[in-house]
């Protein structure tokens, strides 16, 4: 069987670390286009993984046939990018947020539907081993009725991780749209969604931009979420965290504690109210630290999914409803009022 034909459009740090270093892992696929608005960039990873090279997404998509393509770009082309690439007959995989508006995730969605090719958004935390692992161990009662949780991401903010350091598009609204809620907060709502297999129902937020000098985005958020079944919690996103990156969920429960990537050498740590405890080493979590990239599984998933036709665990649909508790903080921070959520 011949391979798929893959193409990334933006090469940026989240392409370098993990889109094309695990497509080149992955024996199903062929890079064969690379795209960025600036050429350097493209050129360092052609010479790489080879593939024709662009400037213009547009020109990408009318001149390769492409079967999947990687949507690396800053969070205002996800959708635009996205949706262009699902009509030229591409299955998509978007980076996170998947886009900034509902109105741009429906979009997307319908662009799938309607060209029958795959959506998938990365929310790679899904993949860690630790919250797979709480997923099931809530999922068959372990620790009994769920009542709270904490969740949070933050590390000193993408000037270390990002391709153009303190220039990074991160921090310009034009571009970003969404700071540190947009990077790291999506991911917790994706993650606590997954984890607790519950849709939230209310959120209530502070959003600030506190940290940084000069940037047009939030940097520093608090959430207060509840689900349907009435679990409330905490969701913390925040590049302010100079000195560790704390990547960690804590969930509550009737017959025990579940800690998630919160202690150095356990990724899993069950705590259960009749005294027993069990330690996980489930393997480290994902970390932007150089030296400590590991495969996220969310390119073989994504390959896999197209190859066999079945839906990703993480869709369109699933991406949208991660996206609107951001939607939702920001629009509190804003207003002041508790959000209901559909």
């Amino acid at each position: 069987m011949s391979k798929l034909k893959v193409a990334v459009i933006g090469c940026g740090s989240i392409s370098k670390h993990r889109h094309l270093p695990e497509y080149h892992q992955n024996d199903e696929v062929d890079i064969v286009a690379l795209c960025d608005i600036v050429t350097s960039r493209a050129e360092a990873m052609q010479e790489l993984y080879g593939g024709t090279v662009y400037t213009d997404y547009e020109a990408l998509l009318k001149n390769e046939t492409i079967d999947l393509v990687s949507v690396c770009l800053p969070n205002a082309l996800h959708a635009p990018v996205s949706i262009a690439a699902l009509e030229s007959g591409a299955h998509v995989l978007c980076e996170k947020p998947m886009a900034t508006t509902k109105e741009e995730a429906e979009a997307m969605i319908e662009a799938s539907e309607k060209s029958g090719k795959t959506l998938m958004i990365a929310h790679n935390q899904r993949f860690v081993r630790s919250h797979q692992k709480a997923k099931e161990l809530i999922a068959e009662g372990a620790i009994g009725k769920v009542y709270s949780f904490r969740t949070t991401f933050g590390h000193g903010g993408p000037e270390g991780w990002s391709v153009d350091g303190e220039n990074s598009w991160f921090f310009r609204k034009e571009d970003a749209v969404i700071g540190a809620m947009g990077d790291l907060g999506v991911h917790k709502a994706d993650l606590i969604r997954y984890i607790l297999g519950e849709e939230f129902t209310d959120v209530s937020a502070m959003v600030e931009t506190n940290a940084k000098e000069g940037i047009t985005v939030d940097d520093n958020a608090v959430c207060l979420l509840k689900s349907a079944s009435g679990v409330i919690g905490t969701l913390t996103a925040s590049w302010a965290y100079k000195v560790n990156e704390n990547n960690s969920t804590v969930i509550y429960g009737e017959k025990g504690v579940l800690r998630l990537e919160d202690d150095p050498d356990y990724s899993l740590i069950a705590t259960y109210t009749d005294g027993s405890k069990v330690n996980y080493e489930l393997g480290k979590i994902q970390s932007n630290a150089e030296g400590k990239q590991t495969t996220t599984g969310v390119i073989d998933h994504f390959v896999e999914a197209v190859l066999t036709g079945a839906t990703p665990l993480i869709d369109g649909q699933e991406g949208k409803k991660s996206l609107e508790i951001i939607l939702a903080a920001m629009e509190s921070s804003q207003t002041g009022k508790n959000i209901k959520l559909s």
